[in-house]
């Protein structure tokens, strides 16, 4: 796996950014800003450090799927991380065989630093070879999408 790493500052307080991001307040401003890796990104599960959360979406058939992953560390609104350790498919949860292993232990970490009212947000993330080039075009629209609903 490779690490990449995307920034944006957004004119927000750290907390506010944080809630925004995670949907604590309603689960769609996640939905909105994750929208740009699936239409139907969503989430089941809990942010607590230990926790097992399911990033889920749909495809085309309407079928469930997925990535299971277990909250690693959260120190609220200044850094999060998740790693990621199995698929979801349907209602089905695959937690090893070839598929798995390729992401197994992948992170994504999440800091927030604020500074003079601006919130800068750094996502560094565990990034498979086939998966470079679209999260390299897709996170910066996603990041872009969460910074306009931070600073409404």
């Amino acid at each position: 796996m490779k690490k990449i790493q995307f920034k944006e500052d957004m004119k927000a307080s750290a907390q506010k950014v944080y809630s925004t991001m995670l949907g604590l307040d309603n689960i769609e401003t996640y939905n909105q800003w994750t929208s740009e890796f699936n239409p139907t990104s969503t989430y089941e599960g809990s942010w607590e450090k230990g926790s097992k959360i399911y990033f889920i979406g749909t495809d085309e058939n309407g079928k469930k799927g997925g990535m299971i992953a277990e909250i690693a560390d959260n120190i609220p609104s200044q850094f999060i991380s998740i790693r990621h350790y199995g698929i979801l498919d349907g209602e089905k949860e695959i937690t090893e065989g070839a598929d798995v292993e390729k992401w197994a232990g992948g992170l994504e970490n999440y800091t927030f630093h604020e500074s003079d009212g601006t919130t800068t947000v750094t996502v560094e993330v565990d990034v498979t070879e086939d998966y470079l080039d679209d999260f390299s075009a897709m996170w910066p629209k996603a990041l872009n999408k969460l910074k306009e609903l931070a600073e409404k």
